[in-house]
């Protein structure tokens, strides 16, 4: 058995072996050069690459990943996203240095030889048969390139980058054949500059352009001699000569690509002594990856246009395909993010409730009449760390959000009225709506089966006081239940789950809403992006418009740049304008004299719906103007706080209504990002009230605890509707959540992530 010498090198035998090796595979690439047909066939039947003398369209133009920058609606930098943080440039745009530097130190004789040097190879094999090892490597700058195209093409799949770098004879005369393909076809020039945007140089920057950005805060093209030399000599060994991480061994290896360059006269002596003594000069830029950097609190958006790009199929007709796509990355995507509206959102989150507080609070404005998403954000950042989370509370799971959504409370009352007002029911139907009563039954669904109430579950108004007969107007704006289980009782739950279809109004697991009574309390998970779509429709005189994130895309492939189709906002008639008109009208009432006075906005009409679940969980308001359309969650995201006796945002509350928490978020919100724009009316429709006393509840509905409910209530599943002013009774739901119903990042304690 051959025996290694005392100084640790090869044996006479290896050496040999090695220098036969070397020796075939330099006649193997002669008899490629010579014979290319014979060539080719030789490699086919030992299994090599088929094609053999065609050069892949990926080593002309190489496919790289780039950053993807993400911008608002008024074309400013949201974030920048990337796999690979490269930003691809011309050699116009690489300092004259960098050129010279990465040619001295990686390949000197790079314009005499071709794609293989063979007076480097015998070279090298003589220096390293000398030292007993592999002191001296032989790859030509062009064969670098080759393999790192490769590498490229392999992304993050490990078995696919095992592939690319396998230290196998087959690989070695591949690499080598495209090589000489490649100087043929490409020229030098051309070779030098895919070369110095494909190569890592460390410290997550790929290519010279984003290397510079990140050790010296400045453009490739302002790169001088010693900072070049550095980024020269790190490409060896980006983890040894990494000049954040040692400093000397950096600069040793900085000073061997400057005196390399005065050896073969790309400087003169004085020139490289003068840099040697330079210091390193690092300005470094932290890299800015991720929707974790986005700006005013965007990141939640920023991951939504994300998962709007990997789950459209206007992108990609497969899952791979888009990631493919997006993971190349060169994307410049203008989204619809209005920079006035996010500001707002954020500003309005943080003054009323702290990121540390037990509860969270989530936000977003969409434009009626158009879908698009204008803001979106929420009281906990996005992280991972304590207080922090990963969740998109305004979005379905689907797109990051939690599980199931929240349970939405009496917010859902305007669906129940628009579906009566579309059957025929007058704006004036009174029902006799008593404090206390059994769910009717039975009530017809859109099955055969109508729905029994089997269990004699009861629902009750949040107040005794409140015992009608009521009309719709003032049910709407006390938001009594029993008005709107026996509104649902009488036209059935069809029409209900119809004008929600209509209205794209799904729970947050994406499935459709279940028949029964107690959805008219809000007793399902839905999303705020979803709230806020629906309403919009409201605003807009009846038209639903899908919610869009993207206006355009364009995405840089080499020096050309090329405009992608993104998808567009489908809208549809929902609702009749009159029936829109007139739930406007109950809904401006809410605002004028009921529930949500709070909420109400001092320069311009508005409307909307208050909202409380079960044992104060959940809190909501959703409102709108006829130019803008928002919805504000506040609650547990697991559904385990009880908003009783609860500090929020430094604010303390005896008990929580959405009214009085959701409703002020709402409102600065809003008159945040609508300062500056038009004010315009609503199309309002005449109620008129009831011939009945006028001093009963003059004083009603102000919100300051006279007993007669804010109702913002629904509970969170098929119970009652809690919304009272005075709070006095809470009854119990009559079904059920199971413990790790809902998922989504704790809200306080130590934020390690969201259960079940």
């Amino acid at each position: 058995m051959p025996k290694k010498r005392s100084g640790g090198g090869l044996s006479t035998t290896q050496q040999a072996a090695k220098f036969l090796g070397v020796s075939v595979l330099a006649g193997a690439v002669m008899a490629g050069i010579a014979l290319p047909a014979a060539g080719a066939l030789g490699l086919a039947a030992k299994g090599s690459v088929e094609g053999f003398d065609e050069i892949p369209a990926n080593l002309k133009s190489p496919p790289l990943s780039q950053r993807t920058t993400i911008l608002d609606s008024k074309g400013h930098q949201i974030a920048t996203v990337y796999s690979r943080d490269r930003t691809v440039v011309g050699l116009k745009d690489m300092s004259p240095f960098i050129q010279k530097a990465i040619v001295a130190i990686e390949d000197a004789r790079f314009y005499q030889h071709g794609a293989i040097d063979l007076k480097g190879v015998l070279r090298a094999l003589n220096k390293n048969a000398q030292s007993g090892g592999v002191s001296q490597g032989a790859s030509t700058l062009t064969q670098q390139l080759v393999k790192n195209v490769f590498v490229e093409e392999a992304g993050d799949d490990p078995t696919k980058v095992a592939q690319a770098t396998q230290q196998t004879l087959g690989r070695k005369i591949k690499e080598l054949k495209y090589a000489i393909q490649v100087e043929e076809e490409l020229g030098k020039k051309k070779i030098l500059e895919n070369y110095l945007n494909i190569t890592f140089f460390g410290e997550q920057a790929y290519g010279v352009e984003a290397a510079a950005e990140r050790y010296f805060s400045k453009h490739a093209k302002d790169l001088n001699l010693q900072e070049s030399a550095l980024l020269a000599g790190i490409v060896q060994s980006p983890s040894r000569y990494d000049p954040v991480n040692d400093e000397a061994e950096a600069t040793k290896r900085r000073n061997t690509v400057l005196e390399r360059m005065a050896e073969v006269g790309d400087v003169s002596r004085a020139d490289a002594d003068k840099a040697k003594k330079a210091p390193l000069g690092l300005k470094v830029s932290q890299p800015k990856n991720g929707c974790i950097t986005a700006v005013n609190g965007a990141s939640f958006f920023c991951k939504y246009v994300e998962k709007v790009f990997l789950s459209d199929p206007v992108f990609g007709k497969t899952k791979e395909a888009r990631a493919k796509v997006w993971n190349r990355g060169g994307l410049t995507i203008r989204t619809t993010l209005d920079p006035q509206a996010q500001e707002s959102v954020q500003a309005s989150l943080k003054d009323h409730v702290y990121k540390s507080d037990s509860v969270a609070a989530a936000a977003t404005l969409v434009e009626p009449g158009t879908g698009k998403i204008v803001g979106m954000g929420q009281s906990k950042p996005y992280g991972y760390g304590k207080n922090e989370t990963e969740y998109n509370y305004s979005v379905d799971a689907a797109m990051g959000g939690s599980n199931f959504g929240f349970p939405t409370g009496s917010t859902f009352k305007p669906f129940v009225a628009a579906a009566a007002l579309e059957q025929g029911r007058p704006a004036t139907q009174q029902y006799s709506s008593p404090y206390e009563m059994e769910y009717p039954s039975p009530v017809q669904t859109c099955e055969n089966k109508p729905w029994t109430n089997q269990g004699a579950q009861k629902v009750s108004n949040e107040s005794e006081s409140e015992v009608g007969p009521y009309p719709l107007k003032e049910a709407m704006a006390k938001s009594v239940n029993t008005y709107f289980v026996q509104m649902i009782s009488d036209i059935g739950l069809c029409p209900v789950v119809n004008m929600t279809d209509k209205l794209q109004v799904r729970q947050g697991n994406g499935t459709k809403l279940p028949e029964r009574p107690a959805i008219a309390l809000g007793s399902v998970g839905l999303s705020p992006l979803t709230m806020a779509s629906a309403y919009a429709a409201f605003a807009s005189r009846g038209m639903y418009c899908t919610p869009i994130a993207i206006e355009s895309i364009t995405q840089k492939l080499g020096d050309q740049q090329k405009s992608l189709e993104v998808p567009k906002s489908t809208c549809s008639r929902a609702m009749s304008e009159k029936t829109a008109d007139t739930v406007n009208t109950l809904l401006r009432g809410v605002i004028d004299s009921g529930t949500g006075q709070q909420a109400g906005l001092t320069d311009r009409e508005s409307a909307g719906k208050t909202g409380t679940t079960d044992e104060r969980k959940n809190a909501w308001f959703v409102g709108y103007t006829p130019n803008m359309s928002g919805a504000v969650w506040v609650g547990s995201a697991t559904q385990k706080v009880q908003m009783r006796q609860i500090n929020i945002g430094g604010v303390y509350h005896d008990l929580v209504y959405g009214g009085q928490v959701p409703g002020p978020i709402w409102k600065d919100a809003m008159a945040g990002a609508l300062s500056g724009k038009n004010a315009e009316s609503f199309n309002l429709v005449n109620i008129p009230d009831p011939q009945k006393d006028k001093d009963k509840d003059d004083d009603s509905d102000d919100g300051n605890g006279n007993g007669n409910g804010d109702g913002n209530n629904g509970d969170n599943n098929g119970g009652t509707d809690n919304g009272g002013t005075n709070g006095d009774t809470f009854p119990n739901p009559t079904i059920s959540i199971p413990d790790n119903f809902f998922q989504g990042q704790g809200n306080g304690g130590n934020g390690n992530g969201g259960r079940g």
